[in-house]
């Protein structure tokens, strides 16, 4: 339950309430001009990125080189969406749906964010996580698994 008791204000003291209100109004608007909050968007998820690549380094240390695949994959394809998002690339198809991470590699790639090489990269990293989440894990090895984490 809130506790309302704080917000109620005597009338000779409601003057010093709108000033303090609007202090908080103009610093808030400041940060969005500066795009603060974009910046601690940002913040919050690179965090999110490298714990899940912590993860992946986790396993793979411990052995378990398709599980630290298929979560580096994961991260990859966040990061592809917080790219195009970030690039104003739309991240959803014209009948709606939510385009494949394939599909925005290639528009990252159009839209000049990378260019030809990093795309055949990611490429290569998408079809490494495909294979893992498909269970076709003898088609990669722990080492493509490593290059994945630290690329």
């Amino acid at each position: 339950m809130i506790n309302t008791s704080n917000l109620s204000v005597e009338p000779d003291q409601a003057h010093i309430r709108v000033v303090q209100l609007s202090g908080v109004a103009k610093a808030l608007r400041e940060d969005l001009h500066r795009d603060w909050i974009l910046q601690v968007t940002e913040l919050v998820h690179a965090d999110t990125f490298e714990s899940l690549l912590e993860m992946a380094s986790e396993l793979l240390d411990k052995g378990y080189k398709d599980a630290a695949a298929v979560i580096a994959g994961t991260s990859l394809e966040l990061h592809l969406k917080e790219l195009a998002s970030k690039n104003g690339i739309r991240q959803t198809t014209s009948g709606g749906n939510a385009k494949k991470a394939d599909t925005l590699n290639t528009d990252l790639k159009k839209g000049s964010v990378y260019g030809l090489l990093q795309q055949k990269t990611v490429t290569a990293w998408l079809n490494l996580r495909n294979d893992a989440a498909h269970g076709n894990y003898g088609s990669f090895d722990s080492k493509e698994v490593e290059q994945l984490l630290t690329g």
